[in-house]
């Protein structure tokens, strides 16, 4: 039994560490090595590129790096049939929470001001009044943060496509919903998964739906953003600043005009991450349910997109 990672701009050594300590005996390849091709069960991988799975004849699973799998839904070269399994570790979505409580927290606790006026040698103290929060996306990272800022005494809202509820939280779902939930919202954080409904859905009408000053956080996929229209939003007041750390293009070109936007706060896609251990420990246990032809947690719905 053989496996193939594949992370073309990252290393591999500490996912082919935790592979040797927990499963000596599975053979693991880092791409551009692969052994023979035929000869490959599984690929554990991030942006392969296109084409790049078909290329192994004899596969049982495809294991994504992250919790997103539109790199892997984006390629119809893969077979039908193939098992696409997402990574699901609780790492993923404790870095995920932290980051968005620390954007909630940076933008109501008006951090960058006080740090403006610690410069200008300014003592005011600002007004800090209680926000209502906006989550999209009502997946286990958007329940997460959800409840953690509302542990914080933060009032939060959530929204999905499908108004599925949600216990102990307020959910407001399709189309029909989601302008009375916008209507309220004041920090707007985006952590919905990348399907052909969500792209393009952080444009113009969203931030005009908006409370006037609405700031927006942006943790989900780059390709859910008009970057332009938040950047008209943003000159107009409409939106008062946002945090983001997905952009269509990444990495962000020199000349992107996010870097220069003093409003704008850009991060690196770094608001979670799987640590190689707990990660190589799901993708082991994905194998052994496969192997006794069940679903393994984590298994993607191509229909849904996630």
């Amino acid at each position: 039994m053989s496996l193939v990672i594949i992370r073309k701009n990252a290393p591999t050594a500490p996912w082919q560490q935790a592979f040797a300590s927990q499963a000596p005996d599975l053979v693991v390849h880092a791409w551009p090595e692969t052994g023979p091709l035929e000869e490959v069960d599984y690929v554990l991988c991030w942006a392969p590129g296109a084409g790049e799975i078909a290329r192994y004849p004899n596969l049982k699973a495809v294991f994504s790096l992250g919790a997103g799998v539109d790199h892997l839904l984006s390629d119809d070269t893969i077979p039908l049939h193939l098992p696409i399994v997402r990574m699901v570790d609780k790492s993923i979505t404790d870095g995920m929470v932290q980051y968005v409580v620390m954007a909630v927290l940076n933008h109501h606790r008006r951090i960058d001001e006080m740090r403006a006026n610690q410069a200008a040698k300014i003592w005011q103290k600002l007004d800090l009044s209680n926000p209502q929060i906006g989550i999209m996306g009502m997946g286990g990272l958007g329940k997460a943060s959800a409840r953690a800022l509302a542990a914080m005494g933060y009032r939060v809202r959530g929204w999905n496509r499908s108004g599925r509820p949600v216990e102990g939280l307020d959910v407001f779902g399709g189309a029909g919903g989601l302008k009375s939930f916008l209507a309220e919202t004041d920090i707007l954080i985006s952590l919905l998964p990348h399907t052909e409904e969500t792209i393009g859905i952080l444009n113009r009408e969203t931030f005009a739906a908006l409370r006037q000053g609405a700031y927006v956080i942006n943790a989900g996929r780059g390709e859910q953003l008009v970057e332009e229209d938040l950047l008209r939003a943003l000159r107009s007041g409409q939106i008062c600043g946002a945090m983001l750390d997905v952009f269509c293009k990444e990495p962000l070109a020199a000349d992107h005009p996010f870097w220069g936007e003093e409003r704008v706060t850009v991060t690196p896609h770094i608001a979670s991450w799987v640590d190689p251990a707990a990660g190589t420990a799901h993708v082991l246990r994905a194998i052994e349910a496969i192997k006794h032809c069940e679903i393994p947690e984590g298994q993607v719905d191509r229909t849904a997109g996630y």
